[in-house]
């Protein structure tokens, strides 16, 4: 065994193999001239969605009006935003500053493990949010009975468990396998189709074991978000008031945005065979799903809500007055 100090790559040397034990996180390594650029803006987005969703967690925990299913889901959302941001981007900030990527094998499988875990979270949450609507638009006589506090605890559980046992079912598929040769990630973070990009020998189980699992943690709660949105705005429809139309459109387009660039761009990371995909545009596609529309959701999903913004008036005039 041979190992090297100062950071540098430890390798195990093994019948004439070399055996990965760290990975070196590429990131944006290939535009030195813009890495303080690139520093001050992934620092401004991550602090901006930080303060936006502690924002909307403390005013659907304070304010009375807005003690309902529809927002202890989106307060729960917000608190997975923030978690789901913060496996990645203070990394990278921290690999940005240092101009050094290094990251060992454990974490590595620590961060990836996270990531899914909380994506996936937010996933189903998108799921439970689309059945909460449908349940309120298209039967508001049993919306309290079916949409009790016990309910809502136990879909959010559900939801959590189901990610945990997918997070760790896929981290376990993957980092057993063997990576040998090259360690360099071409990512900011340890994602599925870079790592799988490294191994060797045959991965086709696991391959396949991995597709049905991203399967059903994209397509399957898309199938099901479009047939909710599908009975809502058939019902919509068949109201007589057009001013109840345009409120019910106004509280579903927000998440139907969320949706459709949620499920978008991971759907082209994740279902897409590993070999075709192109580095440059996964890296691309992750900053869309890590960072970007992770900002946009207090917007489009949350702040242009009138209860929102109502809620948030009230608490501004309280800390002022």
């Amino acid at each position: 065994m041979q190992i090297c100090k100062d950071g540098e790559q430890i390798i195990t040397q093994k019948s004439n193999k070399t055996m990965i034990t760290e990975f070196i996180l590429l990131g944006f390594s290939d535009i030195p001239h813009l890495q303080w650029m690139l520093f001050g803006i992934f620092l401004f987005l991550y602090l901006t969605i930080v303060m936006c969703n502690n924002i909307i967690i403390l005013i659907t925990q304070t304010d009375s009006c807005l003690q309902t299913p529809m927002y202890f889901f989106l307060s729960n959302f917000s608190f997975v935003e923030i978690c789901y941001v913060t496996v990645t981007i203070p990394r990278m900030l921290v690999d940005l500053c240092t101009q050094n990527g290094n990251i060992s094998f454990c974490a590595c499988a620590m961060q990836m493990c996270f990531v899914l875990l909380f994506g996936g979270t937010e996933s189903l949450l998108l799921t439970v949010m689309a059945y909460d609507r449908y349940v309120a638009i298209c039967n508001p006589l049993q919306y309290p009975v079916v949409m009790s506090n016990k309910v809502c605890m136990q879909l959010l559980a559900i939801s959590w468990v189901a990610a945990v046992q997918a997070a760790t079912g896929l981290t376990y598929l993957i980092f057993p396998l063997p990576f040998c040769g090259s360690n360099r990630i071409n990512h900011f973070f340890c994602d599925i189709p870079p790592l799988l990009q490294l191994t060797h020998g045959d991965t086709s189980m696991n391959n396949i074991a991995i597709y049905v699992l991203s399967m059903v943690f994209s397509m399957v709660p898309f199938l099901l978000i479009s047939a909710s949105y599908g009975k809502i705005i058939s019902n919509v429809l068949n109201l007589s008031s057009a001013r109840g139309r345009a409120k019910a459109f106004s509280t579903c387009s927000s998440h139907l945005t969320v949706v459709v660039l949620f499920y978008g761009t991971a759907s082209i990371t994740y279902l897409q065979p590993t070999s075709n995909q192109s580095e440059e545009r996964g890296k691309l596609l992750s900053l869309f799903y890590t960072i970007l529309i992770p900002t946009l959701n207090p917007i489009i999903y949350n702040l242009r809500n009138k209860d929102i913004t109502m809620a948030l008036r009230k608490l501004l005039t309280n800390l002022l007055t």
